[in-house]
């Protein structure tokens, strides 16, 4: 365990010591929550063309209702974590809870598009909160030797949420029509917020960020909304990735100033940096998968929406099924090789994409996502205990919003590498082979910390599961 120094963890901070009994409802609420921030990451995208009709503006500028919650998301994590790791989390979780659910509300009565985007865009702050907030509560919420299964919840029911938002946006809208879209999070956010009024002790209320912290944040979120951008707008013109060079000069400046250096030097003290690069390639590949299959089943195939929604719902399926498997085997035997196997599975699934993915039938296609996503329901949890449990305690809410920048990130990357990919000529097996690729990357990166005896993120991780048996 990291030896903190006395007066170094400030009162009501995340860095909170194991709890003596698990509270798995707060485990539960972490999961939800979970679900619905990543939910509103892609369930607006079905309702972009709606919208734009509806408020009478261009398809270009609808557009912005999702690039406004994913860049404000991605440009904020890191300014969040630090920030979570001197606040009391439940004030925070009420305070982001609140906020999200009624810029929803306000979004879905917008009356123009500047008042959409402008709800959107404050959403995704509040949704940053969410993300960093999340796995630092399900991990604080049990002992040592449940981490595993704790991690899971949230882990698996994220990801979740972004695959089947374009579904469930589909179903509200052709019911109810766009603002419903909007509103579906609202009573989730609810029953969070109920919870955790009820079971989180009173802390001393959430505070403001001082000057250095609103600098830091405003360098972070420039450089990092910049580059979200740029590779966001990359899929659809390859051309945007230049701008990614106006991100280097913010992100360098912060890096080498004094609010950079601590999140530097904690993951490479933790020896985290490998699982974070590994945690990127993941996203990347399951993101380039997503792209690249979907387009080419309806664009070159012919195949229709719904039934190339079926097909892939064949992931998330596996990996729903195996994300409890997953939790429980990282308790039982350790987190790291359970990560690893499953990192492998899932390359192994996109691996045996590549040869059908011009020609293959719906089920040849559906059982190698299923094989994929089994694995990334295996790896999911273990990954975030392994990361998280080598954490400092102090600085558990830095290192997870490290994590899901990373994730974010390579959700981002992912289809843009692979539009590159296509456009050069190669076609779907091209784009395929860069998800595979991806994901092969990722199985040397979480094994990485196995060949150097007595690294903290082993020893910590393997720890709990020798105490329980």
């Amino acid at each position: 365990m990291t030896r903190r120094s006395p007066g170094s963890e400030p009162p009501g901070g995340m860095a909170a010591g194991s709890p003596e009994e698990d509270r798995w409802t707060l485990v539960a609420v972490a999961g939800v929550l979970s679900f619905v921030a990543m939910l509103d990451m892609n369930i607006v995208n079905v309702a972009l063309a709606d919208i734009a009709d509806s408020l009478g503006v261009s398809a270009r500028t609808a557009q912005w209702a999702v690039l406004g919650y994913q860049i404000s998301v991605v440009a904020l994590l890191l300014p969040v974590g630090r920030w979570l790791d001197r606040v009391g989390p439940r004030s925070a979780l009420l305070t982001a809870t609140t906020g999200f659910a009624v810029c929803s509300a306000l979004a879905a009565v917008a009356p123009w598009a500047g008042w959409l985007i402008a709800a959107r865009l404050t959403q995704g702050a509040f949704g940053a909160v969410l993300f960093v907030l999340m796995p630092v509560l399900a991990i604080r919420s049990v002992r040592p030797e449940r981490r595993g299964r704790a991690m899971s919840v949230p882990a698996t029911l994220g990801p979740l949420g972004a695959v089947t938002g374009p579904a469930v946006g589909g179903l509200l809208i052709d019911h109810w029509g766009w603002r419903s879209v909007l509103l579906v999070k609202i009573p989730f956010c609810v029953l969070a917020l109920v919870v955790a009024w009820r079971a989180m002790p009173r802390d001393g209320g959430p505070r403001p960020p001082d000057r250095r912290s609103v600098t830091d944040a405003l360098l972070v979120a420039s450089g990092v909304a910049t580059l979200s951008l740029a590779l966001t707008l990359a899929s659809g013109s390859p051309p945007w990735l230049l701008l990614a060079a106006v991100a280097v000069a913010p992100l360098w400046w912060w890096l080498r100033g004094p609010g950079g250096r601590p999140v530097t030097g904690v993951l490479r003290t933790a020896g985290l940096l490998p699982a974070h690069a590994a945690v990127l390639t993941l996203a990347a590949g399951f993101a380039a998968m997503h792209y690249v299959l979907a387009l080419h089943l309806q664009r070159d195939d012919g195949v229709s929406a719904t039934t190339t929604g079926l097909i892939v719902l064949a992931f998330p399926l596996g990996m729903g099924l195996a994300g409890p498997l997953g939790g429980r085997l990282a308790d039982r035997y350790a987190a790291r090789p359970v990560a690893v196997i499953g990192a492998a599975l899932t390359a192994a699934g996109l691996l045996l994409l590549i040869p059908v993915g011009d020609n293959g039938s719906a089920a040849q296609l559906a059982w190698r996502l299923a094989l994929a996503g089994v694995g990334m329901g295996l790896t999911g949890g273990p990954t975030q205990a392994l990361v998280m449990g080598a954490a400092p305690a102090e600085r558990a809410a830095t290192v997870g919003s490290t994590v899901q920048l990373a994730r974010s990130l390579g959700f981002t990357l992912g289809p843009a590498l692979a539009t590159a990919a296509w456009g050069l000529g190669g076609g779907a097996a091209a784009g395929l082979t860069l998800a595979a690729t991806a994901a092969c990357l990722a199985v040397p990166l979480l094994a990485w910390d196995r060949t150097r005896s007595g690294s903290k993120a082993d020893r910590t991780t393997d720890a709990a599961p020798a105490a329980h048996r």
